[in-house]
């Protein structure tokens, strides 16, 4: 599975905004709201449930913010880059400006580990960090993400 295969240039978002760890998961499930047609509340909840497990700030300013929903059909991701980068309680704490956000069925194991492992091969790579922080719009993250 390759990034292209599961993130459209239209679900990604360049200058995302938020002061604060539960302030970005809320903001970012009112733009996936807006984007499908989940509802709000359940993308907030089931992220905010994951979060609480333990976060999921990979390190290097990465993190991978995923949760599973029951009525979902196939794996959802967007992409997002903070004009400032917070601090997401990182395994390495340092704060977090690039996400890669998966949504994914209850059920869909296989689908929802490949695509976590399509984004931690590419996100891995300083230069494609690199690449993503530097691009000026959706469509030159989506190229530096391949």
């Amino acid at each position: 599975m390759q990034i292209s295969d599961i993130l459209l240039e239209e679900m990604i978002f360049p200058e995302f905004q938020a002061d604060d760890k539960r302030q970005l998961l809320e903001k970012i499930s009112e733009a996936v709201a807006q984007k499908t047609k989940l509802d709000k509340s359940a993308v907030f909840e089931a992220l905010l449930e994951r979060e609480n497990l333990g976060s999921t700030g990979y390190g290097n300013g990465v993190a991978f913010p995923h949760a599973r929903l029951a009525d979902m059909n196939k794996v959802i991701t967007f992409f997002i880059r903070l004009s400032e980068p917070i601090d997401y309680d990182a395994i390495d704490g340092k704060p977090v400006d690039l996400l890669a956000l998966l949504i994914s069925s209850e059920n869909s194991g296989d689908d929802h580990l490949q695509a976590l492992s399509a984004y931690s091969r590419s996100l891995k790579r300083e230069e494609v960090c690199k690449a993503v922080r530097a691009a000026r719009s959706a469509h030159e993250i989506m190229l530096a993400l391949q």
